[in-house]
């Protein structure tokens, strides 16, 4: 009987640590109620706390270590885009994710937070009393598993850390190189002529500079994106096109902010504008980026034709049809984000001869888009945040006499 009764107690005790302990921070006792009981649904959460500002939100996290926090922007004593950049002094990595109200001073808010180290944001339900349905529906369908992914990616970080720790350090030989293997994701008959055309990418010469820079990205991507663009020294001499998975509103607020914040000139893209070297164009949200060239010239479109990978913008979208315009002169870049959504434009950026950069999975907030296009083997630099800018210039850029 002691020994059932322990393996039992062995048993629960597994199940507790492997919940996700989720801090709720908000200044409205309605909706830190509203939350608790959508999250309490998940079976594979508990809540660790409650805190009503700032102030008590960071001394929460001392006592109740949560592996994931939701934090309000609106608050008094200290509202929450103070509270995110004084915990992000002390506690790089934890989780954050932003609650905003889908106006534009909350787009607003919530766009700060993000370049400022936020993990994610979760629009907060408008009606909280006429409309209890619709808000649990939003907290269930976004919020869960933006806590289950973000807490996935904190487990699997310290794991590493800690199989490094344990592993004892050996000289690796000077002519070791890791290569991605192509994955299931990457169809059999695709394979060879993949395989052949990484080959060539990967010898360290490039046969011609890019005309063109893809950028996708989803989750953690605000931040990622200020890191990029805040280290160019000189507009380059190319066009880039970036989605992000943002609702309508925060893309236009988002390539203010990166415009700011560089040399670069980066702007919400406009149907029918003609893309023009050295400017950043965003797509809107709600709206799929596509590119067309008729003559000389390459035209920008945005359409509201049915999402892919549950998503509008679409990095598929995008990455396709730039593709088809600008064949093996195009840079696609891969940065942090959820899910898998642009490895099939990326196979086809490759089937034509285009170069392909993903964000590592160290610096990724979340590993899920970039981590797909390496683990199929499209990847011809999987690199830090901190060193895709010099990427992106040294594949763009032309070099006298060639």
């Amino acid at each position: 009987t002691r020994v059932r009764s322990s393996a039992a107690s062995d048993v629960y005790k597994r199940q507790v640590v492997d919940k996700v302990r989720v801090l709720i921070v908000d200044d409205s006792a309605i909706m830190r109620k509203i939350i608790a009981s959508a999250l309490q649904k998940e079976p594979s959460i508990e809540i660790a706390g409650f805190a009503a500002n700032g102030l008590q939100a960071i001394e929460a996290i001392q006592t109740c270590n949560p592996d994931v926090m939701t934090l309000d922007i609106e608050m008094p004593e200290m509202d929450g885009l103070t509270a995110l950049r004084e915990i992000r002094k002390v506690n790089k990595y934890l989780p954050i994710i932003m609650f905003s109200s889908l106006t534009h001073k909350g787009a607003q808010a919530a766009i700060m937070a993000l370049t400022a180290g936020a993990s994610d944001y979760v629009g907060k339900p408008a009606n909280t009393t006429g409309g209890i349905d619709n808000a649990f529906r939003v907290l269930e369908a976004e919020l869960i598993p933006k806590i289950i992914g973000l807490a996935k990616r904190v487990k699997s970080r310290r794991d590493r850390e800690g199989q490094l720790a344990s592993t004892p350090k050996s000289s690796p030989s000077p002519t070791a190189k890791i290569v991605p293997t192509a994955k299931s994701l990457v169809s059999t008959k695709d394979a060879p002529s993949l395989a052949s055309k990484m080959s060539k990418a990967t010898s360290g010469i490039l046969a011609k500079p890019a005309e063109a820079v893809c950028i996708g990205v989803s989750t953690g991507g605000p931040e990622a994106l200020m890191q990029v663009f805040s280290a160019f020294n000189a507009p380059i001499n190319v066009p880039i096109f970036i989605v992000q998975h943002m609702p309508a509103d925060f893309t236009a607020l988002l390539a203010a902010r990166l415009s700011a914040t560089g040399v670069m000139t980066v702007k919400e893209a406009e149907e029918g504008e003609i893309a023009e070297p050295g400017i950043a164009y965003i797509a809107p949200g709600g709206f799929h980026m596509t590119l067309t060239r008729p003559g000389t010239k390459t035209i920008i479109h945005l359409n509201t034709e049915p999402p892919e990978n549950s998503c509008r913008p679409a990095v598929d979208v995008l990455f396709r049809t730039a593709a088809e315009v600008y064949g093996n002169s195009l840079l696609a870049v891969m940065l942090t984000g959820m899910g898998y959504d642009g490895l099939k434009g990326t196979q086809v950026i490759k089937e034509k001869g285009g170069q392909v950069i993903a964000q590592d999975e160290a610096t990724s907030v979340i590993w899920g888009m970039p981590g797909a296009v390496v683990q199929a083997g499209l990847a011809d630099s999987v690199m830090p945040i901190d060193k895709i800018t010099d990427e992106i210039i040294f594949r763009t850029r032309k070099v006298p006499g060639r």
